[in-house]
């Protein structure tokens, strides 16, 4: 079985998602564990992972050496990034590997992603990312972001525009056929558009969701494994009368999503692109915990989504 496994923020960096490196590799070691469960029982799986603790600081890096170094662009952050997670995944897993005898190869791709130059999004950069600013630092930080006040000072406001292809998808694909673990679309991609027939990078942050949804579909995987801080998705979340999902098809699952049950800003990606996927041709969706992940896959826990 192919399957795209998604990594939420807490596999790479625990709950507190804070950047320290040291917490990266001793939580991305846990998340290796049930990976190589994945590998051990012959599945064929692609990565995706988040990116906000770390381009967070790199951002803040940026902000300490401003009079210095001429700030980078976020399109470079995002490949500076997915380098840098990729490395730690990739070790994680291969020192696991080693433990446990299995023989398999893990590569890194750095993985761009195309959006449309015309998307609304691009018009009203409205997502903050990164530290906050003072009125000097951001003047000078408008040469090259888009800067919005907030509580505090200034922050870099980004688009979040919606994925349309996956530029790599032929060669992850080829590498997973050829048994290769890849670790691909980290922080939702490089965002890129069309120019003539040329591909250009521009500042803007991908729903990681999103973009693991559409590299799923376009490398033909039977399962989307969104792996969260959470066992199953609910509804009613947090209240009295909380209930938990188990079995759900998507056509009941996206009445309760018009309804509002799953907020814009935590559940509410992960649950369009679990819809997309379905819609896309995949076979089953499935949310649930990183501690989980292979109960899930074997039917014992979990959200799964289907037709």
């Amino acid at each position: 079985m192919k399957a795209i496994v998604a990594l939420g923020g807490n596999a790479l960096t625990g709950k507190d998602r804070k950047a320290d490196i040291k917490k990266q590799f001793e939580e991305t070691k846990n998340t290796a564990k049930s990976i190589a469960k994945m590998v051990k029982n012959g599945w064929h799986i692609a990565i995706t992972h988040g990116n906000a603790p770390q381009i967070g600081a790199l951002l803040l890096q940026q902000k300490t050496a401003i009079n210095y170094f001429s700030p980078m662009p976020m399109h470079v952050l995002g490949a500076l990034t997915q380098g840098q997670i990729g490395y730690i995944i990739q070790q994680c897993l291969l020192n696991e590997f080693k433990r446990q005898g299995i023989r398999r190869e893990i590569s890194t791709i750095i993985t761009q992603v195309l959006v449309d130059e015309n998307d609304e999004a691009f018009k009203n950069p409205t997502k903050p990312i990164g530290p906050l600013y003072s009125d000097e630092e951001a003047r000078k930080m408008k040469e090259k972001y888009v800067m919005g006040r907030v509580e505090g000072g200034w922050r870099i406001l980004v688009a979040s525009p919606k994925p349309l292809s996956i530029v790599e998808s032929n060669i992850i694909k080829k590498m997973i056929e050829e048994n290769i673990i890849v670790i691909a679309g980290g922080g939702g991609g490089i965002p890129v558009v069309k120019k003539g027939n040329e591909i250009h990078g521009v500042d803007a942050v991908i729903d990681k969701d999103f973009a693991s949804q559409k590299l799923a579909n376009e490398i033909g995987a039977e399962i989307l494994l969104i792996l969260t801080d959470v066992e199953y998705v609910c509804l009613n979340y947090g209240k009295e009368n909380e209930q938990l999902i188990n079995d759900i098809g998507i056509d009941e699952l996206e009445k309760y999503y018009k309804e509002g049950h799953f907020p814009p800003g935590s559940m509410g990606p992960k649950i369009e692109a679990s819809i997309n996927f379905i819609k896309n041709g995949g076979k089953e969706a499935i949310i649930t915990s990183i501690e989980k992940a292979w109960d899930a896959l074997e039917g014992r826990t979990g959200t799964h989504i289907h037709e």
